[in-house]
């Protein structure tokens, strides 16, 4: 097959160039297409006995075939050689002791205590997005499919010739420091520092560094996806707009890649696969389960008017759901700079008692505690 992508496909490549040739699908939850070469979509099916420029069809599905029409996740990848292709998965030698997804009194503790911590520095030696990071607390099990994990990453070199593969659940990310650089199945996406990424359960996808050393925060979630919360009396508009978030366009790369290596996360351990090609050999697909990113600049938050706050459920961003009306398993909620004009009101209440337990992260600017005017925090409850 020829190469007639208009990007160049070489994974050591000039990051600023390649930025002005990004192109996204706006929109959360659509039914999305792209084609890196046209007419390369089968048209009527999805699965004819040949697909367009001999490329193999594969679905990838974020939830059960029979879960209901408005939560049925799934998308068709059109890939010059099948992801199966590949040697049985191994244990990774050397594998990484700071991740969980099993949570129980083996590997973790409980504390009712408030904790702090302070920034983390840069790896004195190269460290990747994989080994980098690290979980910081959760609950349940990826095993049971109930839970989440809290995570921070801190990296000083791009991923070379290896993948990345999540099976355990989705990966939220918020850079703090450095732009990420992310190939995905479905294309490329750059994130920067005031942007977040969701990275799909079951995806493959590389992470590399444009600007060097760069850390951040990671929410994940087991047996359940994000979505955008109901507005209720708010009415149609406010908080993150299905509009702003942004989904890649299909690129390829089809060079032979010997001993390229699949990196899969499974009950938090870490396995590897050998194979001679490259995962993101994909020319073109549809569906709705997809990486996508949004700029959380674009946000628009609500705020008292008069006296009191409220509370800050609302400004959520996104919420994973559980069966129980009302009840999250883990929000993403911001508090971005805005004005507080309420009277009679004493300063944002930080003395209360949650029922959810609640892990803030700063992007940018002071703690809302001394200069509320400045800052990007984010707020997971979990």
């Amino acid at each position: 097959m020829e190469d007639k992508s208009s990007r160049c496909n070489k994974s050591t490549v000039d990051f600023k160039v390649k930025e002005e040739e990004l192109e996204y699908q706006s929109g959360f939850g659509n039914h999305f297409s792209s084609e890196a070469i046209p007419e390369s979509l089968p048209q009527g099916q999805n699965s004819p006995l040949i697909c367009p420029l001999g490329l193999y069809a594969e679905q990838i599905s974020g939830s059960a075939f029979t879960a209901p029409r408005k939560t049925n996740q799934r998308s068709w990848l059109y890939r010059i050689k099948p992801s199966v292709t590949h040697e049985p998965f191994k244990p990774r030698v050397p594998s990484n002791r700071k991740l969980v997804s099993e949570f129980d009194q083996s590997n973790s503790s409980a504390t009712p205590t408030q904790l702090r911590w302070r920034p983390v520095d840069s790896p004195d030696s190269p460290t990747d997005f994989i080994d980098g990071l690290y979980t910081i607390c959760g609950a349940g099990s990826s095993f049971l499919r109930h839970g989440y994990a809290i995570h921070m990453y801190t990296a000083n070199k791009s991923m070379e010739n290896c993948a990345f593969c999540n099976a355990d659940g989705d990966f939220l990310v918020v850079p703090q420091e450095g732009r990420l650089w992310i190939t995905t199945e479905c294309g490329k996406l750059q994130v920067s520092p005031g942007e977040i990424i969701v990275l799909p359960q079951g995806f493959r996808f590389d992470v590399n560094l444009p600007d060097g050393p760069s850390r951040g925060y990671v929410a994940e979630v087991f047996g359940t996806h994000f979505q955008l919360p109901d507005l209720g009396p708010i009415g149609a508009n406010g908080l993150a707009a299905s509009r702003d978030f942004l989904v890649p366009t299909a690129w390829y790369n089809q060079d032979p890649r010997p001993g390229y290596t699949i990196v899969q996360k499974f009950g938090g351990e870490l396995f590897t696969a050998i194979q001679d090609f490259s995962p993101f050999n994909v020319v073109a697909w549809h569906g709705n389960y997809v990486p996508y990113k949004y700029d959380l600049s674009k946000f628009c938050p609500f705020n008292t008017v008069l006296v009191d706050h409220g509370d800050p459920s609302i400004n959520t961003v996104l919420t994973a759901p559980t069966e129980k009306p009302g009840v999250a398993l883990l929000d993403f909620v911001i508090f971005p700079p805005r004005w507080v004009v309420a009277e009679h009101t004493f300063r944002p209440p930080y003395y209360h008692r949650n029922c959810m337990s609640e892990f803030m992260g700063l992007i940018h600017g002071k703690y809302e505690l001394t200069d509320f005017s400045q800052e990007v925090q984010v707020f997971i409850a979990a």
